[in-house]
């Protein structure tokens, strides 16, 4: 028989082709068979087979969407009222909600999208295998072929499929996403996308950064939930270390109330007292808890109240001090002699301050 349709043409049905076997019974021309079966049996077989496949991947989407909507919904939004808090404790508590939730909600979607890409993808291959068994391709070496191809892939490509495992581990663990500050030890900023194979950030200078996923031994983020900032106050010696305190809890006091910093600092200040002593004088430190990537800008806010506060106060900034030894001149009745402090002209220790 000749090649019609791009198929060849037997001199009887192939077995499991219904449509030609039928055709044959009812007429017994057997080329009029072959013909129906090209024409109409396989365009049926493979509009069938992608019927199949978008019901599949239908179903299988609306089950990752469900996994989604639950894991977006998390805990009880209602907390705050079981637990009884009132005023700026509930605001603090309705603001780490609030972050937190958001959170979850970018988390869970992408991960809906990740699962639903890998989905597709193992769909596209096996229905499309079984389209190429359909239309009479022998897909036993195109099979083994797709074995070799990823044995050669594996091998050839390690950094690569590195990369792409560390996305995938990455974006499940929610170690970070786009907007967090994070330091990525060669590269630290701002995330502006990731990727399963790379993560680009845009440092505080404005150059941005393409790391591999794989290339990424640690990561420090910064934004996360909440963040802390961290102020140290450095006060001479000769101060009075419990007025400094008192007085550094009011101004921190001062900025958790103020209408300005509600939702932005979620927690009470705290001073923690002295944290070390220097050569220039002492430190005291006063922590803040703050919403997400807020602790630069409160730090800022704080360490300028407690400059006007100490100004007002009389209290002593300790700053760096360096003496200077100056040599006095020769006199006829003795040597040359050195004194800390003193001058030719007998004038004081010159001190720098």
């Amino acid at each position: 028989m000749v090649a019609m349709f791009g198929f060849e043409m037997s001199d009887q049905c192939a077995a499991g082709e219904q449509l030609c076997n039928v055709v044959e019974d009812w007429t017994g021309n057997q080329t009029l068979a072959n013909i129906s079966d090209v024409v109409i049996g396989k365009p049926l077989a493979l509009l069938w087979l992608l019927i199949l496949f978008l019901v599949v991947r239908w179903v299988l989407h609306r089950l990752v969407d469900r996994l989604v909507s639950r894991a977006e919904d998390g805990m009880l939004p209602d907390k705050m009222s079981r637990f009884g808090l009132r005023g700026k404790a509930a605001r603090s508590a309705e603001a780490r909600d609030l972050a937190t939730q958001t959170r979850r909600v970018q988390r869970a979607k992408t991960m809906g999208d990740l699962l639903k890409s890998v989905i597709t993808g193992l769909l596209i291959a096996i229905f499309g295998t079984m389209a190429l068994s359909e239309l009479g391709v022998n897909i036993a070496p195109i099979i083994a072929s797709a074995g070799i191809l990823g044995l050669a892939l594996g091998f050839g490509a390690q950094s690569l499929v590195k990369d792409f495992l560390s996305g995938i581990f990455m974006i499940f663990e929610d170690q970070y996403g786009v907007g967090d500050v994070v330091d990525l030890g060669e590269a630290s900023g701002t995330i502006e996308a990731v990727s399963l194979r790379v993560t680009r950030l845009r440092d505080l200078n404005g150059t941005v950064w393409y790391v591999p996923n794989g290339e990424i031994l640690r990561v420090g983020n910064m934004s996360q939930n909440w963040s802390r900032a961290v102020v140290d106050v450095n006060v001479g010696y000769h101060e009075d270390l419990a007025r400094v305190e008192r007085v550094l809890r009011e101004v921190a006091h001062d900025l958790w109330q103020d209408d300005d910093f509600r939702g932005i600092v979620i927690e009470e200040p705290e001073v923690t007292g002295v944290e070390m002593f220097t050569p220039d004088g002492v430190t005291l430190r006063v922590l803040l808890k703050t919403a997400p990537m807020e602790q630069w800008g409160v730090a800022r806010a704080l360490r300028q109240r407690i400059k006007a506060r100490f100004d007002h106060e009389g209290i002593e900034i300790a700053l760096p001090q360096r003496v200077v030894w100056q040599r006095e001149a020769p006199t006829p009745d003795g040597p040359e002699t050195t004194t800390a402090g003193s001058s030719p002209a007998g004038e004081q220790p010159a001190v720098d301050g």
